[in-house]
């Protein structure tokens, strides 16, 4: 990336503003010693504003940078000495939005540790599988989690809230020096279909990744910003990794409830929103808060935004709206902007700078003229490979996303949905999303999901499963009218079945196998 423009989007950002001599060489400084993990951006900024609040709780309580760094350095000195944690070991962390969660992931990585971050929905099943995969050397867990461990080795240390807070209370004084290895983060996969497995995400080697992301989505130095998506997530870990480098305000609730949540963003005077897409749908459901909070960014990522909800959220809370296209193993593909979302609610947008976006057929060949075909992109921050040793495809320094899509005429990217998810029903290739997107179109349906199932007749066929607004009714003839009148036959669901409310899990993302379960 070069380097007047990463110059020109860290000044527009408010990155760039003089400070105090002694504290800007103390925050570089920070950054040549420590690099770009968690732990060196939380240096550099408990180095340069030392006295700002770095987080606050759902019962508001605050913790300054040089509070959360010092408490961060206390637990891994402990984690060391009490619990033998070395470079390279690996900690999982099974905790929902709070403080500690923030804790634990730096003091692994002040450490060389690899922080195993732990989707809260595993059961018990999974958690045992991911503490036998990723050879885990501590679990860290909140309270509510301590029954779920129980099935777990009984050598496998375990330190619960109160153990927690033990260990940096009693944590003996010393010096922490850069570790001989990085501490990687590994990210769990979301398991929708199956276990978990373990993506090694790699470390920033300098500002390119962040000013990718704020160039397109304008969040701003000292921002007051409430992350909502979990942090165990691609996306909500994302979001703390930009948090710490602008230096912001973080407010963090251990579970999302859409009231609390419009709350906290009037009271703290939130200027983003980190979410996932369902979310969104929830906030929508609750009345609007008079006055409005002062939104000027509401970030979602980690599954697709249904048709309707980008108009009418932005109708309620402003032209805010930028949608992420990426994943765990590829970061991001695309963003959408507001005038992207106002001009093709369902566009993921274009490629932010310093990214490569192609579409390809099954041979590698592009595809053009707005034609669907397999999404590679390539940027600083694709995924180092599965734990296990596995990898993705990738091409020409491309990696294969997994999900089909096209790029129409105004060079706008829309995603089609998995390669997997695609059905052949009477030799027709048929897309579950776009029939998702046009029912979400209906005034009386809140969420809808459509899989293929099994057909003797046709190979396959589309279900629809619909959850439906409170005291609306709706009936599947009418359905199977709608996507008629709008798709072709073969789109058309033959199977209607409505639901209270779709099944998914931690992150948002809709489990199709529990759906499947209606059919054996």
């Amino acid at each position: 990336m070069d380097l007047p423009f990463i110059v020109a989007t860290l000044t527009r950002r408010g990155l760039l503003t003089p400070g105090r001599p002694i504290r800007v060489a103390s925050q570089l400084n920070a950054l040549r010693k420590w690099g770009w993990s968690l732990a060196g951006e939380l240096r550099q900024a408990a180095a340069r504003d030392p006295g700002r609040v770095a987080v606050i709780d759902d019962q508001d309580t605050e913790l300054t940078y040089q509070e959360l760094l010092d408490r961060s350095m206390r637990l891994a000195r402990a984690m060391r000495a009490g619990l033998g944690v070395q470079p390279g070991d690996r900690v999982a962390v099974l905790c929902r939005n709070h403080p500690g969660l923030i804790e634990t992931i730096v003091a692994a990585t002040l450490l060389g540790a690899d922080a195993v971050l732990v989707n809260t929905g595993l059961s018990p099943a999974q958690l045992a599988t991911v503490a036998q995969e990723q050879q885990l050397r501590v679990l860290v867990h909140d309270d509510e989690f301590t029954e779920r461990a129980l099935g777990l080795p009984a050598d496998l240390p375990r330190v619960d809230e109160r153990a927690r807070e033990e260990l940096i209370a009693t944590a003996l004084p010393g010096e922490l020096h850069p570790p001989e290895r990085d501490g990687r983060i590994i990210v769990l996969t979301s398991g929708t279909t199956g276990a978990p497995k373990g993506a090694r995400r790699p470390t920033p080697n300098g500002f390119g990744p962040l000013v990718s992301i704020i160039d397109r989505i304008p969040l701003h130095a000292r921002d007051r910003v409430l992350i909502a998506a979990p942090v165990f997530h691609t996306w909500g870990y994302a979001a703390l990794q930009v948090c710490f480098a602008l230096r912001t305000t973080i407010v963090l609730h251990r579970r999302f409830d859409p009231a609390a949540t419009l709350d906290a963003l009037v009271r703290h005077r939130c200027q983003a929103l980190f979410a996932v897409p369902v979310m969104l749908q929830r906030l929508m459901e609750v009345p609007a808060p008079d006055p409005r909070p002062p939104l000027k960014v509401v970030a979602v990522s980690g599954s697709a935004l249904p048709g309707g909800l980008p108009s009418a959220f932005m109708d309620t809370y402003g032209d805010v709206l930028y949608n992420l296209y990426g994943s765990t193993e590829a970061s991001w593909a695309s963003i959408a902007t507001p005038e992207d979302l106002r001009q093709a609610p369902t566009t993921a947008g274009r490629p932010p700078h310093g990214t490569r976006l192609a579409i390809v057929d099954d041979t590698g060949d592009p595809v053009t003229g707005g034609r669907v075909g397999r999404i590679l992109v390539g940027n600083e921050m694709l995924f180092e490979g599965y734990t296990s040793g596995a990898d993705r495809e990738r091409h020409d320094g491309l990696l294969d996303t997994g999900d089909l899509g096209r790029v129409n005429a105004d060079g706008l990217l829309f995603v089609d949905g998995r390669a997997d998810d695609m059905i052949v029903s009477g030799g027709e290739n048929v897309f579950p999303s776009e029939v998702e997107h046009l029912l979400t179109q209906l005034p009386q349906v809140r969420e809808a999901a459509v899989i293929g199932v099994p057909d003797p007749e046709f190979g396959q066929r589309l279900a629809a499963f619909l959850g439906l607004h409170p005291d609306e009714t709706l009936d599947a003839d009418a359905v199977r009218e709608y996507v008629r009148h709008y798709l072709a036959r073969f789109s058309v669901p033959r199977d209607v079945v409505f639901v209270r409310y779709l099944p998914r899990n931690a992150t948002g993302k809709v489990l199709t196998r529990e759906l499947r379960r209606y059919y054996g």
